[in-house]
């Protein structure tokens, strides 16, 4: 009985057609980071608009729950996680080519990971802790980001490809990054802590 119990409830997971467009951010997210990592323009190119699509996803998986009151336990904790896949991702692979600081994209993993660990403890303890909206605010701000990181590789690789040398450009280039990712990390640790305070009451009963 127990197994069939099991099934109808993975059959109903399923048809929920929101969860299944985030689930397809995960797998979009990972071909973006293999794209990034060759790291040509056309791969780069492709890998931007790869992202696009992927971040247009977590629009309409949300857009579709809601408008279907489709909206799950698994949806809530499911959603952010894709989200996090898809910026930790590009943002690793981006560190892995040298473009942003390791020192600001780890801050920005520990409060991913502290925040993903919180909601998975709590998820065995059988609560559920949803994405705020300053979580979302957060995602945002670093799709944003990287969008204008895609932006200037690109435009750098564009110029190197023409045989244009704007050696001021590639210094540019890395001090905006820096400043962006500065950004990032601020509002990525922020928001962190305003989740923290906001959930204090359930975080004490666990």
């Amino acid at each position: 009985m127990r197994f069939i119990r099991e099934s109808l409830n993975l059959r109903k997971i399923a048809v929920n057609i929101a969860n299944q467009i985030t689930i397809l951010r995960i797998f979009i997210s990972l071909l973006c980071m293999g794209l990034i990592l060759r790291f040509s323009l056309a791969s780069l190119i492709l890998g931007f608009l790869l992202f696009l699509l992927a971040s247009f996803t977590d629009f309409l998986d949300g857009y579709i729950a809601r408008k279907k009151n489709k909206i799950s336990d698994l949806g809530k904790l499911l959603d952010p996680l894709a989200d996090k896949v898809l910026t930790i991702g590009v943002f690793l692979s981006f560190l892995e080519k040298g473009i942003v600081n390791s020192f600001l994209v780890i801050l920005i993993m520990i409060r991913e990971f502290l925040i993903t660990g919180l909601r998975l403890f709590a998820l065995r303890q059988n609560k559920v802790i949803a994405a705020q909206s300053f979580g979302k605010h957060k995602t945002l701000t670093q799709i944003i980001a990287i969008i204008f990181i895609f932006i200037l590789i690109i435009m750098e690789k564009t110029l190197t490809k023409l045989g244009i040398s704007w050696s001021w450009f590639k210094e540019f280039r890395k001090i905006t990054v820096f400043l962006i990712m500065v950004w990032v990390a601020g509002v990525t640790l922020i928001s962190g802590g305003l989740y923290l305070w906001k959930n204090r009451k359930i975080i004490k009963s666990l």
